[in-house]
């Protein structure tokens, strides 16, 4: 009889100890975890860029300069095209051996690329801003601008 009274009693402590610890360690656990901040690692790539406004909306190569900036690329020069008729965006590749082509091209999610070698050239591409920029630097605000119309 003592025997089975002492079973009760250490099972009664053993869960009466258990629970709380247990719970102790869910809450602990359960605490909210704080997300470390993205930390952007932006890879320069070597060659010049310049950006010229091909599409007649103020502020267009200026936009496209920061933006191309923050991926890395080194934009030495922006202007304004003697044409302001580009309803897209397009890649003129002066120097066709520069190996931030195809990044260029895929930062800007284009196909648009045109190759004319030039010796004289001062820069690797020239970037012609068309109608389509904002959806290339800004593409979830390009989406929300075409929904409200």
């Amino acid at each position: 009889m003592y025997k089975k009274f002492s079973n009760a009693v250490h099972q009664v402590f053993a869960a009466g100890v258990t629970l709380p610890v247990l719970a102790a360690f869910f809450l602990i656990g359960c605490e909210e975890e704080k997300q470390a901040p993205v930390v952007r690692e932006v890879r320069r790539i070597k060659g010049e860029v310049e950006v010229l406004n091909s599409c007649s909306m103020k502020g267009a190569a200026v936009k496209m300069r920061a933006f191309l900036r923050d991926n890395g690329f080194d934009v030495v020069h922006i202007d304004n095209e003697r044409l302001q008729n580009y309803d897209e965006t397009i890649i003129v590749l002066r120097n066709p051996e520069w190996e931030g082509a195809q990044a260029l091209a895929t930062t800007l999610k284009t196909k648009n690329v045109l190759v004319l070698q030039n010796k004289n050239a001062t820069v690797d591409a020239v970037v012609h801003t068309g109608r389509d920029f904002q959806q290339i630097i800004e593409p979830d605000q390009g989406e929300k601008n075409d929904s409200n119309k």
